[in-house]
């Protein structure tokens, strides 16, 4: 993983600047001593990322409240224990057996006095409430299991079962060289079964979505949309407890104010910060940003169920009609790498073939003809509301978009919603087309393919493009069956020359994922594969740390 860090001081005088310019509300507002304060880009759809998939959810829920059977482990390249102390594959990779930790203790708090520590019932509890329809969790709060029904755990798995208080076991109906991979992700989160029992006895069983209890270093305190999140650290912790006491996640919607409340010491850490506008300033050492590689994609999906998108002349016409590499040095202020096929160079099975269509709006009008549409047409682009890793500012990429298309005679409206009201309307396939991206879960190609372009995630709303092809979803049957990697990354290779022929999404770029914090803020990880985690995150001034030295 490459990282980089840049140090910027800012002059009184620019900020002055900066903060007229945006005309915020500041006060003077101490940092927590003993914590850390995160200036969220927006609110969680619950504090349960088992139903959904926005990344905003995952940042607030899953490395912060639960922990999972098995984690990965980046550096090494493979799955070490969680949760789960061991495993073991039987039956030719159709049966799996883990082997759970002992004396993990669960939150406690003024809603809920755990009696037990974890054990098998709570693993059988989290995973049948997605599986089993029957399950009394499973209509709770929406019913939908995005990520478990697009990778096909659901499908997949097909019994779970306590062996006794410390193994369980998983049966599946066909050995499948993702399912580790899937049990690894901040998706496969293990709840409180004596919890969600107590809470159908009272007669709220929604509030275990709301008002979360798991195993993780940090305990839900408090939730107010719009304004703020605050965790307390969890003293009982079975790793190490977290270093701060108190995290405070302040929901700032709007980019430019979580950078004023960065520079004026209101947050610690912000997500996604303006690169270019903080590279501007005087350089110095109060304000630092880190970049990482992240496996992500941005991409613009065409609702193929739509006309006229419903023609493939028409989708390759308006991929040849766009530049995409003015998008790159525009957007992404030259830090991202145009991408070449769905998979980022990051993937073990990715091909430097490119796999794209290439700039040409002479061979746009030529399709648009042939198409029926020598006029061309309108329809509607819709950009998110929020900056995400793929994609700083998919309002700016919309308008380059639109000039573009409006060249080869097509008529592009720009339109946008609330995020979370966005993400349900686009959920109801009310767009002709968006502008969004992926952010892998985990190391294994799959996890770029059948959330995105599987039938199965039709259902479910990952599938953006609304595209279905039963032969496509074979092929990708096939790619996680086959043990040999060679052999998988051949039909992974054959998966993406099908999307080049028809075109259900134009890839765009594979993104540097930034973050910027507080010079005396250190620890805060952002892993290539999952959410933000504040576990190992600290606050040390340049003084003490200093004087630490000093004594050693």
């Amino acid at each position: 993983m490459r990282f980089t860090q840049i140090a910027i001081v800012v002059p009184f005088a620019t900020l002055s600047a900066l903060l007229s310019g945006c005309n915020p509300t500041v006060h003077d507002a101490a940092p927590l001593q003993e914590g850390i304060v995160y200036c969220s880009e927006g609110n969680p759809e619950s504090f349960n990322p088992q139903l959904g998939t926005s990344g905003t959810t995952i940042d607030a829920s899953s490395a912060q409240l639960y922990d999972r059977l098995i984690d990965y482990d980046e550096t090494q390249q493979t799955f070490v224990p969680a949760l789960a102390t061991a495993w073991q594959a039987l039956d030719n990779g159709k049966r799996y057996r883990f082997s759970l930790r002992d004396d993990v203790q669960f939150h406690s708090t003024p809603w809920f006095t755990p009696t037990r520590s974890f054990n098998a019932d709570d693993v059988v509890f989290s995973f049948r409430r997605w599986l089993h329809e029957d399950h009394p969790y499973h209509n709770v709060n929406g019913g939908s299991y995005p990520f478990f029904t697009a990778s096909g755990l659901n499908k997949l798995i097909t019994q779970i079962r306590a062996i006794d208080a410390h193994t369980v076991e998983f049966e599946l109906a066909r050995s499948d060289s993702s399912f580790l991979a899937n049990l690894a992700t901040d998706f496969a989160i293990i709840l409180s079964a004596e919890y969600g029992a107590e809470l159908l006895a009272r007669g709220t069983p929604e509030q275990l979505d709301k008002r979360p209890i798991g195993t993780g270093p940090f305990v839900f305190e408090d939730f107010r949309k719009d304004l703020i999140i605050r965790y307390q650290r969890h003293d009982n912790y079975w790793r190490e407890p977290a270093a701060i006491k108190q995290l405070v996640y302040s929901i700032t919607q709007s980019a430019n104010k979580r950078m004023l409340k960065l520079l004026t010491g209101e947050c610690d850490v912000i997500p996604y910060p303006l690169v270019e506008e903080l590279a501007l300033l005087d350089t110095g050492d109060e304000i630092k940003i880190t970049s990482t590689v992240n496996p992500n994609i941005a991409f613009w999906a065409f609702n193929t169920e739509r006309p006229p998108f419903d023609n493939v002349k028409v989708r390759r016409a308006l991929a040849h009609a766009i530049n995409r590499q003015a998008i790159i040095q525009t957007v992404y202020n030259g830090n991202a790498r145009l991408a070449t096929g769905i998979l980022p160079e990051t993937s073990w099975a990715y091909s430097p073939v490119d796999l794209t269509y290439g700039y040409n709006p002479e061979r746009a009008r030529e399709l648009l003809a042939e198409a029926g549409f020598p006029e061309g047409f309108s329809f509607d682009i819709w950009a998110m509301p929020v900056q995400r890793a793929y994609n700083p500012n998919a309002q700016k990429m919309a308008e380059l978009i639109q000039a573009d298309l409006a060249q080869v005679g097509v008529q592009a409206n720009i339109v946008s919603y609330e995020w979370n009201a966005f993400r349900r309307r686009l959920a109801r396939d009310e767009h002709d087309s968006v502008l969004i991206g992926w952010i892998a879960d985990n190391a294994d190609p799959d996890n770029f393919f059948r959330p995105l372009l599987s039938c199965a995630a039709l259902n479910v709303g990952t599938n953006r493009a609304n595209w279905c092809d039963p032969k496509f979803d074979d092929l990708l049957l096939r790619a996680i069956t086959v043990d040999s990697l060679e052999r998988r990354k051949g039909l992974y290779h054959e998966a993406e020359n099908w999307m080049y022929r028809e075109v259900p999404l134009v890839p765009i770029a594979n993104s540097m994922r930034f973050q910027a914090f507080r010079s005396d803020i250190h620890g805060v990880e952002v892993p290539a594969y999952g959410g933000l985690s504040f576990r190992h995150a600290y606050r040390q001034s340049k003084a003490s740390a200093a004087a630490s030295e000093a004594q050693q």
